[in-house]
């Protein structure tokens, strides 16, 4: 028969498991707590599974992680992953190219795009990153996306441009005409 598991909790126990419900900023260590909390009030564990929605292993898993490391136990732990592609060199050569104009590296355009950005970093450092991934990074550099300005100061003759701001000034300085003291109202005598 196997060994029955004891869920009664002491006093500074039931203490911490309420302050875990209460305040704790992780949403599963609030859940899990709650789970613990049911069991010590004398819930079966299928019963608290059904309730909160979770599997009768979930149950017995977060009440002994409980058992052995407290609170902390609760917690998610870290999990592995893939590596992120973007390692800190490509963020440093990201920045420098961001602080240039493309010109510079010999294009003939002069405003980064997302696609002009990728191909040129993965030329230049061999690493070939997804539109969204670099839009994060962007982001996480403070970048922010804007719609260059056409200017067509190049295009202008300056001197004609002198010409019509002297004509300009000329026209404001002439009085106005004199305005009539003429009205359609008038008052009742």
């Amino acid at each position: 028969m196997p060994k029955r598991i004891n869920y009664q909790l002491s006093e500074a126990e039931q203490a911490v498991i309420k302050q875990a419900m209460r305040s704790d900023r992780r949403s599963e260590v609030r859940q899990r707590a709650q789970v613990i909390r049911l069991l010590h009030l004398g819930k079966k564990p299928a019963e608290v599974a059904e309730v909160m929605a979770i599997s009768l292993v979930s149950v017995y898993g977060w009440h002994k992680r409980w058992r052995t490391e407290g609170v902390e136990g609760l917690a998610d732990k870290p999990r592995s992953g893939r590596p992120p592609l973007a390692t800190a060199e490509y963020r440093t050569k990201l920045a420098e190219v961001m602080s240039r104009d493309p010109s510079e590296f010999g294009y003939s355009f002069t405003v980064w795009t997302l696609a002009r950005l990728l191909a040129h970093l993965a030329k230049e450092t061999e690493i070939t990153l997804s539109e969204d991934t670099l839009r994060t990074l962007l982001k996480e550099q403070d970048y922010v996306y804007r719609r260059p300005k056409h200017d067509l100061k190049p295009l202008q003759d300056q001197a004609a441009k002198q010409r019509a701001l002297e004509i300009l000034e000329m026209l404001k300085k002439k009085p106005l005409p004199a305005r009539s003291n003429y009205s359609l109202w008038t008052k009742r005598r």
